[in-house]
């Protein structure tokens, strides 16, 4: 179904079953696959290619050459049923390539809102991507990752399937995370270890100061030399505390996890 309003290209393939909402605009090239839904105001520019079970959400933008919904690139799949969903708002660069779920992984892949997606990233099946994330430059997510909203991934960074980045982490150019990066940490080297706090990111979003300062304490006393880091997150959370910076990163820590943590050098 193509809602009258619809700006499609002549040369675009629009498979039958395909629902394609108001005020899109389908560029030359473009190919639709039969079970794709685009919200109202989705854009593709040309030469982008929707399969699968797909729903992209409104006023999205994908560039020419992406490849979003087609089979996920893992050796068991097996033709099963599985789902991507594209949040509202994103803007999706060149090239970038996302794959549906698996039947192993739960099924399906979600994409949150308002994201940025440079040219050239990958977001593998299963993953939980949240809103506001900005993806540099071939960044690659390996299946089951789970990025949290604010977070920013620079350019050529690699994260390791089944790894979490907290919300408002940044990590850096060429960074291979292969553990979990705590909420508003940042990574710094080529083999994921922490270097510190992202608090520019914090100070940007409006966060208090005395949060922030309770923050790094909590942060010295997390990653300090006694005992162990889930022991010091448990005895940091007996403090109660009310500060919900601190609170992220302690649910994070204390929360079930197929991975370790970066930690500080």
């Amino acid at each position: 179904m193509i809602d009258s309003t619809a700006i499609v290209h002549p040369s675009a393939i629009i498979e039958p079953g395909a629902v394609i909402g108001a005020g899109c605009k389908i560029g030359a090239y473009s190919v639709v696959g039969h079970e794709v839904t685009l919200g109202d105001g989705v854009e593709l520019v040309s030469h982008v290619a929707l399969n699968g079970v797909t729903t992209i959400g409104a006023g999205t933008k994908i560039w020419p050459f992406a490849s979003i919904g087609s089979q996920p690139q893992d050796l068991k799949f097996d033709g099963e049923r599985t789902v991507l969903n594209i949040g509202c708002n994103n803007t999706i660069r060149e090239y970038v390539t996302m794959n549906p779920g698996t039947q192993g992984g739960g099924g399906v892949t979600q994409v949150g809102d308002g994201n940025l997606f440079m040219m050239m990233v990958h977001v593998g099946h299963d993953c939980v991507v949240g809103s506001n994330i900005v993806f540099a430059n071939s960044v690659a997510l390996g299946g089951h990752a789970v990025i949290g909203d604010n977070a920013v991934i620079g350019g050529l960074a690699g994260i390791h399937q089944f790894c979490r980045v907290g919300q408002g982490a940044m990590i850096g150019t060429g960074a291979t995370v292969v553990n979990d990066v705590i909420p508003y940490g940042t990574v710094v080297s080529q083999r994921g270890t922490l270097g510190g706090l992202n608090l520019i990111g914090l100070k940007r979003r409006g966060a208090a100061k005395d949060q922030m300062n309770e923050l790094r304490r909590i942060y010295k006393t997390l990653f300090g030399p006694e005992g162990n880091l889930l022991d010091r997150a448990r005895l940091l959370e007996a403090e109660a505390s009310d500060n919900p910076l601190v609170q992220d990163v302690l649910e994070f820590v204390l929360s079930n996890s197929d991975r370790s943590f970066c930690t500080p050098e």
